[in-house]
């Protein structure tokens, strides 16, 4: 037995992330709340909106979410940054944490984050 989705079903759970994500954080260890990824373990910040996120088709099936570069975010405090979050600051959410390169930042420098795919969901599978 084959299953097959459209687009917009593979869609739905990068769109949240997409459509709800205001700020991303690069934060010192991995955050499990909405106040540790925006105050107490973040480095620097930087706003984003819905126009940063592109949904396209995914490297082997489905769809993928694709974080656009942001560059000269400015560092807030030093540290050493090993994840980044995903903010709904108006609702107070976290809405995804990833780990990434670990990279030290000094305060008052500038820090870029590369395009990359953030989230993947491939076609279903045979059952």
């Amino acid at each position: 037995m084959t299953y097959s989705f459209h687009d917009d079903v593979l869609d739905g759970s990068p769109n949240i992330i997409k459509n709800n994500c205001t700020k991303i954080t690069l934060c010192s260890t991995a955050p499990t709340t909405y106040a540790e990824a925006n105050a107490t373990y973040a480095l620097a910040d930087v706003t984003v909106d819905s126009t940063d996120f592109t949904n396209a088709a995914g490297d082997v099936s489905g769809r993928k979410l694709t974080l656009a570069a942001q560059n000269t975010i400015p560092v807030d405090s030093t540290g050493t940054s090993t994840h980044i979050a995903f903010l709904d600051v108006a609702n107070s959410k976290l809405l995804g944490v990833g780990e990434h390169t670990s990279q030290a930042l000094t305060s008052g420098n500038d820090v870029n984050i590369g395009s990359y795919d953030l989230y993947e969901q491939r076609d279903p599978a045979a059952a």
